[in-house]
């Protein structure tokens, strides 16, 4: 996740207990585990849909799920490791959703480069279905109200043909108070609506928003959302784009189907691969 780190997919591998059984989604709970291996670990209930792990202290949640299969989830109530874009410090306080989705995914695919905008989509719908309204996405895996951080995304690939999608969502968390250059700059799903959704609600909706989104593209392509990514980047922006040092300046356009960020600068298209930007901003 890039930008100011005040949603934290933290990610941890030490991890002190599981808690109990969501709706509507496989809920694995069981006692202790050390550096995300399971010590005398229950199997899981078989869902149809997902499979969730469900911690009280990991180091990261992208890291105990590296070695998870398709449509298996670890949530966690916080994280003491989380990290985001170019290893940024992810701050994740309990009271948010940090939570990490296996999906499937053939590297340098079509789909494999949609895929942080696809997951932006999805939480944008679960937050909407929760009466969250005026979203907005920052490139590439920002989810913001206004200039305020509420969300992030980050991808990871540990095994051939399978990603997971890290998604850290401020709810009920107050990470100004562990990061004081936070204050102003994030912004609760608590400050939003009321009343809030419990952090085990929203993380089944967001596991079932993912799957409908990531099936789709599956499907149709990435061309199928691309109207809904757009729609939600609040077009025209002139922004500033941080190509590791580099700096170039233009009105981002939007991205086209194969997940490149466009920026139009003195009446031509440029075209960005998201690893290119360290850094968007606004200007």
């Amino acid at each position: 996740m890039s930008g100011t780190q005040s949603i934290h997919n933290k990610e941890r591998g030490s991890v002190s207990r599981r808690m109990g059984l969501s709706i509507g989604v496989a809920v694995d709970s069981g006692p202790r585990v050390a550096k995300g291996r399971a010590a005398g670990r229950r199997p899981a209930l078989q869902s149809p849909d997902w499979r969730l792990r469900e911690f009280a202290e990991v180091d990261s949640t992208n890291l105990v799920a590296a070695n998870l299969p398709a449509w298996h989830a670890v949530r966690a109530e916080t994280q003491s490791a989380g990290r985001g874009r170019f290893q940024r410090q992810w701050v994740s306080d309990a009271g948010g959703l940090w939570l990490s989705a296996v999906v499937p995914v053939e590297t340098n695919s079509p789909a494999w480069r949609v895929l942080p905008l696809a997951a932006g989509v999805a939480v944008c719908d679960a937050l909407r279905a929760n009466g969250a309204e005026e979203l907005r996405l920052r490139w590439p895996n920002d989810l913001l109200v206004g200039n305020r951080k509420l969300a992030g995304m980050l991808i990871d690939q540990f095994q051939p043909g399978l990603a997971v999608v890290g998604i850290g969502i401020n709810v009920r968390n107050q990470p100004q108070s562990y990061d004081s250059s936070l204050n102003g700059n994030v912004v609760r799903l608590a400050d939003l609506v009321s009343p809030a959704p419990s952090v085990r609600d929203l993380a089944v909706r967001v596991l079932a928003s993912l799957k409908s989104i990531w099936l789709e593209v599956q499907d149709a392509g990435p061309e199928a959302i691309l109207p809904r990514v757009n729609a939600l980047w609040d077009l025209p922006r002139r922004v500033q784009l941080d190509l590791d040092g580099t700096l170039v300046s233009g009105d981002f356009a939007g991205v086209d189907a194969g997940g490149r960020l466009q920026l139009r600068t003195h009446g031509a298209t440029q075209f960005f691969e998201p690893q290119d930007v360290r850094l968007l901003r606004d200007i």
